[in-house]
């Protein structure tokens, strides 16, 4: 009998996934150690998978076949929705923001070839993705479908998220990780043990109130904050998909150092935030630092 796709992920999958110490002459005393999630799955890697871990559990117990989810057209949360509705049998539909553009950009492509419908909504009409009222409309365009937020982050996200910490062996101080829409640091830091805290590296211009986004997250799902947590919005390099010369070196020389080519919209904003807070003595000696190495957000 062949093989299923999911019978395919199943093995393929990195969980737990691998924690290595980074060897950097720049650390001045500090242990820096890296989760490289970014390597549990080629598709659906990082937080993608324990974001929509549970989701998908809960669309199948609720008898739903169909996923709909948002993002704009490079979104990467869309192509591990078509990936996940490819590999675990659900009909996916993508609401993207803004207009078609043909030819589609490479991670539509991808998302077309998993098996996703695309839909566009105009950008007035998007801001209004968290309403009742747009999703009433959406059902009755398309008919049933369990609904994935803009990112996957949601409460069941946060639960699949608050699984890594328990994964890391070593003993450490504070743990790291990109955000953007707040889920994937709602739930590392709910968590990690008393003694250790989460520090996010906002990728947004003015990310301050993502703040108010992990909070309302934790909250929903655990009934409080967890308070162990901080956002840190001065690394993110002029906002959301934007890099610099800077940002762009400092890629090329971590690769060169270490054979690891980071996530420009994500992760090489957190890794060199890091290297800054550490060049800066921002961290004491013998600090152990995980950074999470989430992939492409």
């Amino acid at each position: 009998m062949a093989e299923t796709p999911t019978a395919r992920l199943a093995t393929d999958l990195r969980i737990p996934s691998p924690v290595i110490e980074l060897r950097d002459d720049r650390l001045r005393g500090v242990r820096l150690f890296l989760k490289r999630d970014d390597l549990i799955h080629p598709e659906l890697p990082g937080n993608k998978w324990r974001k929509l871990k549970y989701n998908l559990a809960a669309a199948a117990d609720q008898g739903h076949d169909t996923l709909l989810t948002f993002g704009g057209a490079y979104s990467n949360h869309i192509r591990a929705t078509a990936a996940a509705g490819h590999y675990f049998g659900f009909k996916t539909i993508g609401v993207i923001r803004g207009e078609e553009h043909l030819p589609l950009n490479s991670t539509l492509t991808y998302a077309v070839d998993r098996g996703m419908r695309l839909t566009y909504m105009d950008r007035t009409t998007y801001r209004t993705k968290h309403s009742s009222a747009l999703a009433d409309q959406l059902r009755h365009e398309f008919g049933p479908f369990y609904l994935l937020p803009e990112g996957g982050s949601n409460e069941l996200a946060v639960r699949g998220c608050a699984e890594l910490p328990a994964e890391i062996a070593d003993p450490f101080d504070v743990i790291c990780c990109p955000v953007g829409t707040g889920g994937t640091l709602a739930g590392i830091a709910a968590g990690v043990q008393s003694h250790q805290s989460a520090i996010g590296f906002s990728v947004l211009k003015g990310g301050e109130f993502l703040a108010t986004a992990v909070t309302d997250l934790q909250t929903r799902t655990y009934g409080r904050a967890s308070g162990n947590w901080r956002i840190e919005p001065r690394f993110h390099c002029g906002g959301y998909a934007k890099r610099t010369g800077d940002l762009d070196a400092f890629i090329a020389d971590f690769d060169a150092r270490h054979g690891i080519r980071l996530d420009w919209i994500y992760v090489a904003k957190m890794m060199s935030g890091l290297f800054t807070m550490i060049d800066r003595g921002e961290f004491r000696p013998h600090t152990r630092i995980v950074a999470v190495i989430t992939g492409p957000g």
